[in-house]
């Protein structure tokens, strides 16, 4: 397994400069957005799509540097009510199929979208329970009308240029947010379905990471990996519960809060992971996600990489000598 980082937050250095200090800080391969919520500072399609040679300048930078691309990254909403975000989200997806195409990213993460609850809602509805009966009515009109012909259709648009790996972060608020409703959505549309696996959006949700890799692992079904952590504020959890929609700069009064990886979950914990990634045959990149509102950038990417460089195996498997 290789360390990663998701560019996002440097967005605000050139791409030169970025890389360098990746470099520099351990890093071997890079996440690059390509728009929508990430943006597209490092990797922009519409001025990589055009030129021949920005390409080869882009690829030749990453590579002298000794860093792969993991994956390409546009998590939108191509499924929002708003058809002017939809229509955004849905352009900047298409765009990175071709840019990956052009790179030869064999992954593409983002978010499945979600939905109104009817053709003229304004805004997203995500349900999150079965009754009153109407919210049901709503789940199944979004899958059976909404995400499963969208996501066949633009399923079928990624094969026809190469691209077999697409990877949903399994995020609340999006229709898939959990491994139940990530295999829904493969064994509708395929296997090109997959995750890129977040264990901070599960673990306040009381999943354990590790079975939920098991399940998904069994499956085949992950394709990429973020590595963000999630502190339990289990005081607040035992009055309020895990669902939270206090501002995240607000942490003491809050259920849970993203932090740098092992500001959440102990050592064990990411030691557990990466030794069940292993188990299920997961040969990829951990790429860390930083959104630590109590470390700065680089202390928190550093503190990450630094845990992560602890942990993770580097040598190829050897055979059982001992049975």
């Amino acid at each position: 397994m290789k360390l990663g980082v998701f560019t996002v937050l440097y967005q605000n250095l050139p791409f030169e400069a970025m890389l360098d200090k990746l470099s520099e800080m351990g890093a071997e391969a890079v996440e690059l957005g390509t728009g929508n919520y990430p943006g597209s500072s490092h990797c922009d399609p519409d001025e990589l799509l055009n030129s021949p040679e920005k390409v080869k300048h882009f690829q030749r930078e990453i590579e002298k540097r000794g860093l792969t691309i993991s994956g390409l990254s546009c998590h939108g909403n191509p499924l929002h009510p708003n058809k002017k975000i939809a229509k955004e989200s849905h352009e900047v997806w298409r765009k990175t199929v071709l840019l990956a195409e052009r790179l030869e990213v064999p992954i593409i993460n983002g978010f499945s979208g979600c939905p109104g609850d009817h053709l003229n809602a304004k805004f997203p509805n995500w349900v999150t329970c079965s009754w009153p009966p109407e919210y049901m009515e709503a789940l199944n009109w979004q899958w059976n009308e909404m995400v499963i012909p969208y996501w066949k259709e633009e399923a079928h648009f990624a094969e026809t240029h190469g691209i077999f790996k697409i990877a949903f972060e399994m995020h609340p608020g999006f229709v898939v947010y959990n491994p139940e409703t990530l295999l829904k959505l493969r064994e509708q549309i395929g296997p090109s379905i997959g995750a890129n696996f977040d264990p901070s959006h599960l673990v306040w949700q009381g999943i354990d990471p590790v079975e939920a890799i098991k399940k998904l692992g069994r499956e085949n079904a992950i394709f990429h990996f973020h590595a963000k952590d999630t502190y339990l504020d289990k005081d607040n959890i035992k009055v309020n519960g895990v669902l939270d929609t206090k501002h995240y700069s607000e942490i003491l009064d809050r259920s849970w809060t993203f932090r740098s990886v092992g500001y959440g979950q102990d050592e064990k914990v990411w030691k557990d992971i990466v030794s069940v990634l292993r188990a299920v045959g997961y040969d990829h990149v951990l790429s860390i996600e930083h959104e630590d509102m109590l470390a700065s950038v680089d202390e928190g990417l550093g503190k990450a990489i630094s845990l992560l460089k602890r942990v993770l195996f580097k040598e190829e498997l050897t055979e059982i000598w001992w049975a």
